[in-house]
């Protein structure tokens, strides 16, 4: 069964930085892209920023050049650099991967992590 475990999240004041992490139980090879989403309270869960086992990538207007989501196959890892963040990019922040199978894709998501930041 593929884990995923995000970590990184935390407090930060407005402007500063954060950087997240996701680490696979099993090879990232497998997936055919792996991706960052966001649900704040009262919110739907929404796309942040997604990456192919190509690297190519793709990013929510509201975070285009303030974020970059980045792979390290070799630590079976995804990270998501946030910089210049703001009091609306506080939400709990979910690491997903998904795997094309017959019929379909399979999706696998981790546990979260919460970022707040402060005005």
């Amino acid at each position: 069964q593929v884990q995923l475990v995000e970590s990184g999240g935390g407090l930060v004041q407005a402007g500063g930085s954060l950087k997240l992490s996701c680490v696979a139980s099993g090879s990232i090879f497998s997936f055919n892209d792996m991706g960052w989403f966001r649900q704040a309270p009262g919110n739907e869960r929404e796309l942040v920023a997604i990456i192919t086992s190509g690297g190519s990538t793709n990013y929510a207007d509201v975070v285009k050049g303030r974020f970059t989501i980045s792979r390290d196959n070799a630590k079976n890892t995804v990270y998501l650099q946030m910089n210049s963040l703001k009091p609306e990019d506080t939400a709990v922040y979910y690491c997903k991967a998904r795997r094309a199978t017959y019929g379909g894709f399979v999706a696998y998501w981790g546990q979260g992590t919460q970022v707040t930041v402060s005005s």
